[in-house]
C-alpha cells in the first residue's frame, strides 16, 4: 500500500471482520494503525480514492455503491467520512441506507475535534494532514496549476494567511516538508500535533 494506490485506486477489503469501514484513501494508514494498535481484528478496511476529495460530487456515488457491493458480508458498515464537502448529502445516503458515518464537517475537524475546531473558527487557515503533506503536489500542486502559471498562487490563496499542519504522527520530515509546502503557497507556518483526534474514540465505540 502506498500514497499513489491511496490516492488514485483505494484498496479493497481483506480479511474475515464483521464490520466494514468505507474510508477514505487519506485515512487508510491512520486506521490500519488504530486496528493495528487496539487489535481490532473485527474490522475490514475498504478504501476509496483519496482523490476523491477533489471531487466531492463523486463521493455519495462511490459510498452508495461500496454499502450495496458488501451489506451482504458484514453485520456492521460504518462510513468513514465526514460531510467532506457534499452539502449533506452523504449524510442523507448513509441515513437512506441505515448505516453511520463520521460526525464532522471534514477530517480536519475530526482530528483536531469537532468542538474544538468550531471554536477556533479559521476562515484564513489552510489545512494539511500527514497524508496530504506527503501527497501535497499531487492534491493541490498540480491540480491547481501551480507549477504552470504561479501567477494563480494570489487568485486561489489571496484570503489565506496559514498553512497549519495537524500533525498525526511526530514525524521531523513530515514537518520540514509541510513547512516547505507553507513556502511554497507564501503562506505562514502552524503545526499542532493532533495525533487521530476524534478518529480513534469514534472507531473504538463500534462494535
Amino acid at each position: 500500500m502506498d500514497d499513489a494506490t491511496l490516492t488514485t485506486e483505494g484498496i479493497d477489503p481483506t480479511g474475515s471482520g464483521r464490520v466494514l469501514l468505507i474510508a477514505c484513501g487519506a485515512l487508510a494508514r491512520e486506521i490500519i494503525a488504530l486496528k493495528t494498535a487496539n487489535r481490532w481484528d473485527h474490522m475490514d478496511l475498504q478504501c476509496l480514492p483519496a482523490i476523491l476529495h477533489n471531487h466531492p460530487d463523486r463521493i455519495v456515488p462511490g459510498v452508495r455503491a461500496a454499502v450495496e457491493k458488501h451489506r451482504g458480508s458484514y453485520a456492521k458498515i460504518f462510513v468513514v467520512y465526514a460531510d467532506c464537502g457534499t452539502g449533506g448529502q452523504l449524510q442523507s445516503a448513509c441515513d437512506e441506507l441505515g448505516v453511520e458515518m463520521v460526525a464532522g464537517p471534514h477530517c480536519y475537524s475530526f482530528f483536531e475535534g469537532n468542538a474544538d475546531f468550531e471554536m477556533r473558527d479559521e476562515i484564513t487557515a489552510f489545512y494539511l494532514t500527514d497524508f496530504l503533506v506527503r501527497q501535497f503536489d499531487a492534491f493541490v500542486w498540480e491540480p491547481l496549476g501551480l507549477g504552470r502559471h504561479p501567477e494563480l498562487r494570489d487568485m486561489y490563496f489571496a484570503h489565506y494567511e496559514k498553512l497549519v499542519y495537524q500533525a498525526q504522527t511526530d514525524d521531523p520530515v513530515l514537518t520540514t516538508k509541510a513547512k516547505q509546502c507553507a513556502e511554497r503557497l507564501d503562506l505562514a507556518f502552524e503545526r499542532r500535533f493532533t495525533g487521530y483526534g476524534e478518529l480513534s474514540t469514534t472507531l473504538d465505540a463500534i462494535s
